[in-house]
């Protein structure tokens, strides 16, 4: 045990929220070490935020003034009214940047694990502000638990006999989760909550299948047109050697590539020719067929100027 001043320092702080026994004990070890100046800081914002600061009177919000500077904001949309638990929603919802109407603070929601009942929270005050004839919507904005959803019941049924739009935030699967870790309810509010994205009219099958298939010829026509011409034939890729000659290919290729020459030049000429021209024809190629089988390849020749005093070795001899 603790000296009694520092034991009612201790258990002081464990009566913060959000403040265990332990984090308490960190934070009364950490004042006694702490310079006095810096303690001095500490408790003159304590007071000062005790004594200047309250509640606006109109939604709850934390101001210093009567009137809190969003209910004084002439520029905000009268119509709309978004009901959130706490001072510190509001803040939320303000670095969105999506929302220019006003609020309403409730001071809490529902528990009565905790005390916390319809009359503790401000929904009487929530009710008076409905006699203004401008407002349109009730958005309601309360946190996705239990306490939360008792709230939102509560004051959807509550306001709906009123004739005034009641609406919820949408809950949904997170930005970057997994759905495999969604759990029931999370996954059941985004089906419930999901966004049509089209309304087009269901094509035939038939009529869908021929319309892809369509669309995918025409794409491999646009790309047949659009690819660049093939590079030359090389037998070599490195700078000392030439490049081999085209015409000039292995015997085997060379002689697949001159058979299939041969066959459509004379089916081309074969429409304006007798049969004793193109016998000859045919003799003719067959005769430069042969000379091409025996004609030896080219052997490359090195581009770099010898070196003086070596031999040089052809790899092909």
């Amino acid at each position: 045990m603790y000296d009694a001043a520092v034991q009612n320092l201790i258990d002081e702080l464990g009566r913060l929220p959000g403040v265990g026994p332990k984090s308490a004990q960190r934070i009364a070890f950490y004042i006694l070490n702490a310079d006095s100046a810096e303690m001095e800081k500490l408790t003159t914002a304590i007071s000062t935020v005790k004594k200047t600061v309250s509640f606006c009177e109109v939604c709850g919000n934390v101001s210093e003034t009567k009137l809190c500077a969003i209910c004084r904001d002439e520029r905000r949309d009268p119509s709309a009214i978004c009901v959130v638990e706490e001072p510190k929603d509001v803040v939320a919802v303000e670095r969105t940047r999506s929302f220019t109407g006003r609020y309403h603070v409730l001071g809490g929601a529902i528990n009565p694990m905790a005390g916390l009942g319809p009359d503790q929270l401000r929904i009487r005050e929530l009710v008076a502000r409905l006699s203004d004839e401008r407002i349109q919507e009730i958005i309601l904005a309360m946190d996705p638990n239990l306490e939360g959803e008792a709230t939102a019941t509560y004051l959807s049924r509550l306001l709906v006999p009123l004739g005034i739009r009641v609406s919820r935030l949408a809950s949904g699967l997170p930005v970057g989760g997994d759905l495999e870790y969604a759990d029931e309810i999370t996954l059941g509010r985004a089906l419930e909550g999901r966004r049509v994205i089209s309304e087009g009219m269901r094509a035939e099958a038939k009529d869908a299948a021929a319309d892809f298939e369509e669309a995918m010829e025409e794409e491999a026509a646009e790309r047949a047109e659009s690819a660049p011409e093939p590079a030359p034939t090389k037998r070599w890729s490195g700078s000392m050697f030439d490049d081999i000659d085209g015409a000039q290919e292995e015997s085997g290729e060379q002689g697949s590539l001159n058979e299939e020459l041969l066959e459509q030049t004379l089916e081309e000429q074969e429409v304006s020719t007798s049969e004793e021209e193109r016998a000859k024809r045919r003799a003719s190629y067959e005769e430069r067929l042969e000379e091409l089988k025996k004609t030896p390849l080219r052997t490359p020749t090195p581009k770099v100027p010898p070196i003086p005093g070596a031999t040089y070795v052809n790899p092909w001899t």
